[in-house]
């Protein structure tokens, strides 16, 4: 009888010996030959910029400041670009405008002074509404573009922005027209209350002027709480106008429906995202102001007229810079807070989140797709 060790229970078969010069711990290393990939098999597809699940209140306010870094040459680029473009020239409009009509009230007549200050100032109010029509296009574009860059990088993707402009192609001029009914709703909304507290107060008598303040403070409140609710129910808006490619007059009711049951964490979230934008926009450009105050005493302690003339011009290059700097950044994670909401939405609502996986998981195959993010085909 062949002895057992003793730590080898009865009955039981002895190991099997390796060869000699193998190690004992071999077998248990190599383990088994693992089959090799079956056909079509393919890596898991890259990670793109949010988990293809229902984002959470973290992820959709971290993600938002990822969209700057993650492609920031069309993103921040473009930001940059048309913020710039349209502070300089809406500066300089106004500015050229402003001197101009000074020098002709300066040179004229007694008797046409009036006239002429009259004509300077419709002037001077067309051409801030020119400009402002010029900011308000520029936006719309803005949020068009970084529409389209969080759903394209949703899926991994990293677009120019030729690829960009491209995918929005068609639909630019419906996304253009949507913000600027917009800002001319709230434009007209604000003159008639104007119109109506100076109605109230030209009455003279004390009463009227009563009436006029009180219309002023409860109208004002009011406004600014039917405006934060249209805010946030027609949020969508822009991008079913550009990522489902609908008309305006079903975008809008598409945007209602997707805001039905999250009102509040909507606008608690795009709250919280306005103000720390503007928290930090005021840390950035607070310091600036407080140096250039002193500065100009300390540049020019004789109250020069040209001295004064020129740094004062080079503050205002300085600071009209910086504002376009921060004002770009702002409305990229406004734009990008805002679509990352309106997937969010998509996800819970639709299962937006499994085509998203499924079209991730067909491409990494080589597999043509459609656009998950086109409405379904009935």
């Amino acid at each position: 009888m062949t002895d057992s060790p003793a730590w080898q229970s009865p009955g039981a078969s002895a190991a099997p010996v390796p060869p000699s010069g193998e190690s004992p711990w071999h077998a248990a290393e190599t383990g088994p030959a693992l089959p090799p990939p079956a056909a079509g098999w393919a890596p898991p597809p890259r990670p793109g910029l949010i988990p293809l699940r229902p984002l959470d209140f973290g992820t959709i306010f971290g993600t938002t400041f990822r969209v700057l870094r993650r492609n920031p040459r069309p993103v921040f680029g473009v930001a940059i670009g048309l913020t710039t473009l349209v502070t300089f020239l809406a500066g300089a409009v106004v500015t050229v405008v402003v001197l101009l009509g000074t020098d002709r009230i300066a040179r004229a007549a007694p008797e046409d002074m009036e006239a002429i200050a009259i004509g300077t100032g419709a002037v001077i109010l067309i051409s801030a509404l020119l400009t402002a029509a010029l900011t308000v296009v520029a936006g719309a574009l803005l949020q068009g573009v970084i529409a389209i860059e969080v759903a394209s990088a949703s899926l991994g993707e990293r677009l120019t922005f030729r690829q960009l402009w491209a995918r929005g192609r068609g639909r630019w001029g419906a996304l253009v027209g949507w913000s600027l009914l917009l800002s001319a709703a709230l434009t007209a909304a604000i003159v008639i209350l104007v119109a109506i507290i100076v109605l109230m107060v030209s009455i003279g008598d004390v009463g009227g002027i009563v009436a006029g303040v009180l219309i002023g403070i409860l109208g004002g409140l009011g406004m600014a709480v039917l405006a934060s609710w249209l805010w946030i129910k027609l949020l969508f808006v822009s991008p079913a106008l550009v990522l489902e490619r609908r008309p305006l007059r079903d975008a809008v009711p598409r945007s209602w429906r997707l805001v039905v049951g999250r009102f509040w964490r909507t606008f608690g979230i795009m709250l919280l995202l306005s103000v720390a934008i503007q928290t930090a926009a005021s840390v950035v450009t607070a310091p600036f102001s407080l140096v250039s105050g002193f500065a100009g005493a300390l540049v020019n302690p004789t109250g020069d007229l040209t001295t004064d003339l020129g740094f004062l011009i080079g503050v205002n290059v300085i600071a009209i810079a910086l504002s376009a700097v921060v004002g770009a950044v702002g409305a990229v994670l406004l734009s990008a807070g805002a679509t990352l909401l309106y997937v969010d939405a998509r996800m819970r609502d639709e299962g937006l989140d499994l085509d998203l996986q499924r079209t991730v998981e067909a491409r990494a195959t080589g597999a043509s797709t459609d656009d998950p993010f086109l409405p379904a085909r009935s």
